[in-house]
């Protein structure tokens, strides 16, 4: 084979290995079912020693072919970097060698975040189904969507302890929130590794509301010198003094939980400011359109007791309101106040969306209605600025009040 193909060869093949993604993510789960039915399963494991004699196994067990895929993979930017170092800068092979390295390290790269997700997925799933949830946490699952953040990740665990009792805390850290939780009984652990393991029973119970990143301020102690790995934890109007084991685990979760709240808060300034900056474009309007949403009547409930957390969303286009929430009611009165800049009397269409305000996930639809500034204009000149009642559409129940003014710079014919 001449050598100015073998770039081209690799780039070809590399493109290639995508299924290879999905089977490395799944990797771990499956050595770990090969181990289980291996101890559990005295016919499989004689099973497993005949074909290993098998003279095209090489003597290899299951297992060593079960990570072979994964090791091979992560040596093919290592092999190409070695060619590339014995390659001329003039060679015409040089340029398809660095367009498979790179292909080979961007599949390593996704083969490590499907590893990585698979087992933020796995332990969220285990979980689910060793933390007894009560309260706001009492419906809701691990392994879900955020209200604002994506997919929600766990990012740390671990055993934490209370300063003054002594007492026994196992702390997740999500990129959403922080929550503490306590076993009934003693559980001896010396990493999240044990912790995790499907062959673990222990059963947790939540020990405090879950703290969310948005709100939390985290503080070493005063005096960091301090041989005591201590750290604090500041919601709202209560302090968390916690303790860790050593304080290499203090440091890490004072960097963890400082990240993802600094993360957090500017997920949210950023969608705030893009809101602002959507109400703030001013330029070439006719006029304005000013908007009461008065209340709203026969929500569908989404909560267990019945009720909802109902907020409103206004759109026209690129500018937004959003008005607060109200708890556990069908029937919320908001008397929320906005303003519209109308640029096209015939094309711009008032949107008011009502959703459900939910803070472990995204915020369920509640219904939309939608009102064209044109019929706006025409129902003004006969009966001026009264309140309309609108019917929110796409779900079976509800109705939302408005009251609607428009003012235009000039007369349009």
């Amino acid at each position: 084979m001449p050598v100015h193909l073998i770039g081209d060869l690799l780039a070809s093949e590399l493109a290639h290995m995508q299924p290879y993604i999905c089977f490395c993510s799944c990797q771990l789960n499956a050595a770990a079912l090969l181990q289980t039915k291996t101890h559990n399963q005295p016919e499989f494991k004689d099973f497993l020693k005949k074909v290993a004699t098998n003279y095209r196994c090489k003597g290899m067990p299951l297992s060593s072919f079960l990570l072979k895929p994964m090791q091979r993979l992560t040596r093919y930017p290592l092999l190409i970097k070695n060619i590339l170092e014995h390659t001329p800068d003039g060679h015409e092979d040089r340029k398809p060698l660095q367009e498979a390295l790179e292909r080979a390290e961007e599949l390593c790269s996704q083969v490590n975040e499907a590893v990585r997700e698979k087992e933020n997925v796995d332990r969220l799933e285990w979980m689910q189904n060793h933390i007894q949830c009560e309260g706001p946490l009492e419906h809701q699952f691990f392994n879900s969507l955020t209200n604002c953040l994506g997919p929600r990740k766990l990012l740390h665990s671990g055993r934490l302890f209370k300063t003054k009792s002594s007492r026994e805390l196992w702390a997740f850290l999500f990129n959403d929130f922080l929550l503490l939780t306590h076993s009934a009984k003693p559980f001896s652990s010396s990493g999240s590794e044990k912790l995790f393991s499907p062959k673990t029973n222990i059963q947790l119970k939540i020990y405090k509301t879950p703290l969310f990143l948005n709100e939390v301020l985290v503080k070493m102690p005063a005096d960091p010198s301090s041989d005591e790995p201590l750290f604090h934890v500041s919601h709202i109007d209560r302090v968390y003094t916690l303790k860790t084991e050593t304080l290499s685990e203090r440091t890490a979760w004072v960097q963890k939980i400082k990240a993802a709240s600094e993360h957090f808060i500017e997920t949210e300034k950023k969608k705030r400011e893009k809101a602002y900056q959507a109400r703030s474009l001013k330029t070439s309007g006719i006029g304005r359109l000013l908007v009461t949403v008065i209340e709203a009547q026969e929500l569908k409930a989404c909560k267990p007791n019945g009720k909802s957390n109902p907020y409103c969303e206004l759109t026209m286009g690129a500018q937004c309101y959003t008005s607060r929430p109200v708890i556990d009611t069908l029937n919320p009165k908001w008397n929320f106040n906005c303003q519209f800049f109308i640029k096209d009397i015939y094309q711009d269409v008032l949107s008011i969306t009502v959703f459900e305000k939910d803070q472990f996930s995204p915020d369920d639809f509640l219904g939309r209605a939608e009102v064209p500034v044109a019929t706006i204009k025409k129902d003004m000149e006969s009966k001026g600025a009264a309140t309309r009642h609108l019917l929110l559409h796409e779900v079976p129940t509800g109705e939302v009040s408005v009251k609607l003014d428009l003012q235009l710079y000039e007369a349009i014919k």
